[in-house]
């Protein structure tokens, strides 16, 4: 079956065409996962039971095919055994424009919320890049959105951050996400920390290969179980690769495999304090030297000096111009 919404979206080169599937490929840098399970079964069953009723978007690709918008329609209609999808083809676009179908459309399914953390990268990072003049944008979103619901009011422009809900730093996170290399990017959506990931996008891509293909080695089941890579990647450990491949300290396998053997640095042991010293910040009711100095900066020397006497006062102040070390703890 043919469809012609020529009317509807005033432009000839909109009208509808059926593709044989096998000519039909997949964007080349499509940053969304696709329908899996019941969320797939269900639109295999519809695909078979009324057809497809909103047309895929594409655009000539050496000789065939590349879809911009409809991945997971396409994959369902494949599974439903369909030979032919409608679609409407759109020549001469841009790079930008047809990363702008791709994006705006699956925000519009999906909604920003509901995207993995790498997949809301890519659409702040684009929104953020600034690519698209505003106009060029709307024009397309109204164009979706006559497709998809023809009754629906165009979006508003607001900036990156207001129209997801995102402060600034975050926006800033998630662009640098983008960066990362594509398995990098599974890490973080299955669980790795974002200010770890942020770190690791500092690391020239050829260092992120690196680590990734070495990782994946080491940890063959970081899809399934991700606590391991968790406990290695620290953000701390992340920041020690982004200096030590800054600096050239990793420069190879060998080196990067050294590095990651390494333990994590523990935070030191409180040291002690003497017997003495200890006994008299607890008749101040205090902890720590710090304490002790922290009171005195608000004058209360001489309310201390009335409780533990002039040479206990000045024994703590000795000791403190001696050690300074307001990690010290009582105990």
């Amino acid at each position: 079956m043919a469809f012609d919404l020529t009317g509807m979206l005033g432009s000839s080169e909109n009208q509808v065409q059926q593709i044989p599937v096998e000519r039909l490929v997949p964007y080349y840098k499509h940053p969304f996962q696709l329908y899996q399970g019941e969320r797939l079964q269900d639109m295999v069953d519809s695909i078979q039971k009324n057809g497809i009723l909103v047309p895929l978007v594409v655009r000539p690709c050496m000789g065939d095919y590349e879809i911009l918008v409809g991945h997971n329609r396409w994959n369902a209609a494949k599974l439903a055994g369909l030979s032919a999808v409608p679609a409407i083809v759109k020549s001469n676009l841009s790079e930008e424009e047809a990363e702008m179908y791709v994006i705006e459309s699956n925000l519009m399914q999906r909604g920003f919320d509901n995207l993995k953390i790498s997949e809301q990268a890519a659409v702040v990072a684009l929104r953020r890049n600034q690519m698209f003049s505003q106009g060029k944008r709307n024009d397309i979103i109204r164009e979706l959105q006559e497709l998809e619901q023809p009754s629906r009011k165009p979006l508003t422009a607001d900036k990156v951050g207001s129209e997801y809900g995102l402060s600034r730093n975050s926006v800033t996170r998630l662009v640098r996400i983008d960066s990362l290399h594509p398995e990098m990017k599974k890490w973080v959506d299955a669980g790795l920390s974002m200010r770890a990931g942020v770190e690791l996008s500092f690391l020239p891509m050829e260092g992120q290969t690196l680590l990734a293909e070495t990782l994946l080695e080491k940890l063959p089941y970081i899809d399934t179980d991700s606590a391991p890579l968790r406990k290695l990647l620290t953000e701390k450990r992340a920041k020690a690769l982004r200096q030590a491949f800054a600096s050239g300290q990793i420069c190879d396998k060998a080196s990067l495999e050294a590095m990651l053997q390494q333990p994590a640095k523990t935070k030191p042991a409180p040291v002690p304090l003497p017997e003495e010293i200890q006994n008299s910040l607890q008749r101040l009711n205090q902890k720590t030297i710090s304490d002790f100095e922290r009171a005195v900066a608000r004058g209360e020397w001489e309310n201390m000096e009335v409780q533990l006497g002039r040479a206990a006062m000045l024994q703590l102040v000795q000791y403190a111009m001696q050690c300074r070390h307001p990690e010290a703890v009582t105990g």
